[in-house]
Order: structure tokens, then sequence, then C-alpha cells
């Protein structure tokens, strides 16, 4: 009987946002049935699937709490719901740097609380939230901007993630790896995003992204593998019980990687920046996924 899996979207991406839309055809051709399905439509049963995977559930930092409790309702969720609810909340960066991993300095601001400044430009953005919404970046000079946009973060009760932005991101972007099944895929660079002309899609679910694919060099590479295994460390878990993970680095001003996110819960995989061959790595990771099942 071929397994059936259930790719969760939202209402306003209900087949992505066009990078991964081909996935049920892909899994189809190793003998699994899929289809899309917004998370919360109520026609849906989602407890009877073989797997459900988290993809395009991007509307979920508006309604945090009920997309944590409709993940912890479903049986069979990749990633696990555990570790959704951990890293649906940037504090994750927090604990991956206290247990050792390179990360960009970050600072957590509850509302309530004042910033340390730091010296140089820096990036404040809500603690929850995806697809760089609610993201600013600011510099000495526009301090009152910064306050302003702190103060209306914290109005909407957001602990603010404040973190010194790396210039090096102006010249060369994030570089994004992607793991499937806890394997290395591919890889991708993303454009700076917090510019003056960047804009929400049409959706309105996130600022659109200039994307470019790319062979990382060897240095970012290590510091991928070192985010992965220093993750699996840390979730006491092998890495390759993680369906999918994308490790977002930036480089210092000294050139060192550093860990700007770990996405584990909903990341877009950049299926349209690479191969074809990526979407059969992942159909791969499904199967072995439902093999373990």
């Amino acid at each position: 009987m071929m397994a059936r899996v259930l790719l969760a979207s939202c209402a306003e991406l209900p087949e992505s946002d066009g990078d991964d839309t081909a996935l049920p055809a892909v899994l189809g051709e190793v003998g699994v049935s899929a289809g899309w399905a917004p998370w919360d439509d109520p026609a849906v049963d989602f407890a009877a699937a073989d797997l459900v995977i988290l993809r395009a559930t991007w509307d979920y930092p508006a309604r945090r709490a009920e997309f944590l409790k409709w993940c912890e309702s479903v049986p069979n969720l990749a990633n696990p719901a555990d570790v959704v609810r951990w890293n649906t909340d940037k504090h994750y960066l927090v604990d991956l740097a206290a247990s050792g991993l390179d990360v960009v300095p970050t600072q957590l601001i509850a509302p309530g609380s004042a910033a340390d400044w730091p010296d140089g430009e820096f990036v404040l953005k809500p603690s929850v939230g995806a697809g760089s919404r609610g993201a600013g970046r600011f510099g000495p000079g526009s301090l009152d901007a910064a306050r302003e946009h702190l103060d209306g973060l914290h109005a909407d009760s957001h602990v603010v993630v404040l973190q010194p932005y790396q210039e090096a991101v102006d010249r060369e972007g994030e570089t994004a790896l992607v793991f499937l099944g806890g394997a290395y895929s591919h890889a991708f660079v993303k454009g700076a995003m917090l510019s003056e002309s960047a804009a929400l899609d049409d959706s309105g679910l996130f600022v659109g992204e200039t994307l470019r694919p790319v062979v990382p060099e060897p240095a970012l590479r290590r510091a991928a593998e070192d985010a992965m295994d220093g993750l699996g460390a840390f979730l006491g878990t092998d890495r390759r019980e993680l369906l999918y993970a994308r490790v977002d680095l930036v480089r210092a001003s000294d050139g060192r990687p550093l860990l700007l996110e770990l996405e584990l819960a909903e990341p877009s995989l950049g299926f349209q920046q690479t191969d074809g061959g990526a979407q059969l790595r992942f159909a791969s990771a499904v199967r072995a996924a439902l093999a373990r099942r």
C-alpha cells in the first residue's frame, strides 16, 4: 500500500511559495502519495497521514500557540513538535551559543527591558517571526528610530532580538546550507534583505529574496557540519532523525563563519536554486523517515 504524506502549508500559500510545489510529483516517483493542505484546514485529517511535513506554514508567528497545539496533535510530524516549539523562538540561538557554537552575538530584550545598543550597525527583529517580517537595520545615528521600532515590537508583546549587523552580508549575502536526513544536500546564497528596497511578497508573509546557487567553500561547509553535530548533541538526537535543516551562515569582520539561523521548522529549501537531484534526495529522506515509522 502506498504511503500517504501531507505537505502542510497555509491559506495564503496553499502549495508553497513555488519553490517546492512539485514535491508531490517527485514523491510519487518513489512510491509516496503526497498532497498539499493548509495546516489549519478542519476538513483535513492530518492524524491519518503516515507523515506530515511542515513546508509553508508561514502564517504561524501571529498564531504560534494555536500552531504549536496543532503540531502536538499530529502523530507523525516532521520535524517533530518539540523541535518546532524550540526552533520557532529565536531564544534557541542563545541556547546554541551557550552550547559552544559560533553564533552571531544575540541579545534578547523582553518588554519592559532596555537595549544595550552596540557601537556599530545592528538588527532588531521579533524572537518569533519568519521571512524577515518585523526586522529592521539601524546604526548609531538612528537610535531614535531603533527605539521606536523596539517600542513597537514590545507593544505587540514581542521579545526582541538584537544582533550586530555583519557587514560582509552586503558583499556576499547569507549562505544557506541545506541538509536532508542529516546529510548535506546543496546550498544557495540569499542577498541582503534589510535594505530600503526590501518589500513583502504578494502573500504578505515574507520579504522577497534574491537567491542564487553556490558551491560553498570548505570553511562554510565545516561550520555547517559543526552546527549540525552540535545541534544533534544539544537535542540529544541523531541528526539523521531531522528530515530537513537549513544552516544560515554569515561572515564576521575577521572572516569567521557565524551561525545566523538554524532553521528546523518550515524553511524554504531552495530547490529552485539547485539541480533536480535535490528533490530526489528529499524524496529519499522522506522514504527513510517513513521506514523508521
